[in-house]
């Protein structure tokens, strides 16, 4: 019960900043931001001491960890295949506008406009 008490704290903290925000409408906009800014960051103190939010925050250093471990293509991969699918992409199109082509004539010859 205790968990399901801080997220509905947080979540009204993230309404009161944006609150904050319409009620700040004569002040300057770095004002108006922070009060956002400020609403969404206690909220996410708050969450984090949920048990969900531990759990979400131990998934997000899991993540950030395996994305450490990915091997990222060289520059030269990443151009070749660039262009591998750029060609593939101009080979699709004439193939569809073919097709398309065929089809539109096929159907002004069914409906007698084809000559």
């Amino acid at each position: 019960m205790a968990d399901k008490i801080k997220l509905l704290v947080a979540v009204l903290l993230v309404i009161l900043g944006v609150a904050g925000f319409y009620f700040f409408a004569d002040a300057p906009t770095v004002v108006r931001v922070l009060s956002v800014v400020a609403g969404v960051v206690l909220a996410g103190v708050v969450a984090g001491m949920s048990a969900l939010g531990k759990r979400f925050f131990r998934f997000a250093l899991d993540a950030r960890d395996e994305a450490k471990k990915v091997v990222w293509p060289t520059r030269k991969e990443t151009v070749q295949m660039t262009g591998v699918v750029v060609a593939f992409v101009v080979v699709m199109a004439l193939f569809l506008w073919m097709v398309d082509g065929i089809l539109l004539w096929l159907v002004k010859l069914a409906m007698g406009q084809g000559s």
